[in-house]
């Protein structure tokens, strides 16, 4: 079994990482690649560009997908929410020879990899009242807004359950965000969570408040690496734009978590995932953040008890595509 290797794949809007790993000492990760996802037309041809890269193959693989996915893991279909690319379980394994191919949501992979992760891999931003065996729950913000929830089984372990909580109806709560948010219905029609609380969304602020401010946008919201340079920017005090939409974007972020916590009562640990967070974790260490998170009325005692941790792990959806990947 130690011998056997095992692919995971954590499949994206912007980008697709694959690697592989030993079953019995999936920490040994080898040949990690980076694909930029738009430079194929389906998921077919990035797989079998990356096996040909292999020097021994995998026995079998877990592919976590960015989007919903129908059906059993190892029975699934599923269909890249920003790409126009179309998985199936059954078909991968049999056109590239691999014993098994499970798919799985890229949050419930993340969801998977909890119990993986060290101390060294998680940053705090509140330690409320764990409860330990608890239920947890996972958020992220990348190119999307990705939600899952760790239920604990009365039976022992958890079931993890993916969740498209980052399509629901974006809800205003100052006058900037209802100006806000007519402003987008107008471009959008309907206004979600992801709009906003995304790379995509952080552009968006960042548009939506140059106009505010009557000036011409410093950074070309068009430009490929925009939420980058506005988080940048702001980091840097070098765009009064950029750091308004920063600190909006932090709040808006404490918001829907604070959402998705009173969805799933995480007493054992709401965790922040995806490829945003950790950039910004000087600005979700501020006040913004948890007074957001806290501001749920009668239920803020409450909201004060869970646990609130940014996840600092590189990949941690990878992490978790592993440990499926590697069991029976």
């Amino acid at each position: 079994m130690t011998r056997e290797l095992v692919l995971a794949g954590d499949i994206g809007g912007t980008h697709t990482r694959l690697v592989l790993a030993p079953a019995g000492n999936l920490r040994d990760w080898r040949n990690e690649r980076r694909y930029a996802s738009s430079d194929f037309a389906a998921f077919d041809n990035l797989l079998a560009d990356y096996l040909n890269s292999c020097e021994a193959p995998p026995a079998r693989a877990c592919l976590a997908v960015a989007g919903p996915v129908l059906g059993r893991p190892d029975q699934g279909r599923a269909r890249v929410t920003n790409l126009p690319w179309d998985l199936d379980s059954i078909a991968l394994a049999r056109h590239h020879g691999l014993g098994r191919v499970r798919l799985i949501n890229d949050f419930a992979a993340v969801g998977h990899a909890l119990d993986a992760l060290q101390p060294d891999d998680l940053a705090c931003l509140q330690p409320g009242r764990p409860v330990i065996g608890a239920n947890r729950a996972v958020i992220g913000a990348g190119t999307g807004l990705g939600h899952a929830n760790v239920v604990t089984c009365t039976s022992g372990g958890s079931e993890v359950i993916a969740a498209e909580a980052g399509h629901t109806d974006f809800a205003p709560q100052t006058p900037l965000q209802w100006e806000l948010r007519q402003a987008l219905a107008a471009e959008l029609g309907s206004v979600s969570w992801e709009h906003l609380v995304s790379g995509p969304g952080l552009v968006r602020l960042y548009r939506f408040l140059c106009r505010q401010i009557d000036g011409t946008p410093a950074i070309d919201p068009a430009a490929a690496d925009a939420a980058a340079r506005i988080t940048a920017a702001a980091a840097a005090g070098s765009d009064a734009a950029a750091e308004q939409a920063v600190a909006e974007f932090v709040r808006l972020y404490g918001a829907q978590a604070g959402n998705w916590a009173l969805a799933t009562l995480p007493h054992g640990g709401l965790y922040l995932a995806g490829g945003i967070a950790p950039r910004l974790l000087e600005q979700l260490q501020r006040p913004g953040f948890l007074a957001a998170f806290h501001a749920k009325g009668a239920m803020r005692e409450l909201m004060q008890g869970f646990p609130v941790h940014i996840i600092t792990h590189p990949q941690p959806g990878l992490l978790g595509a592993l440990q499926l990947a590697a069991a029976d």
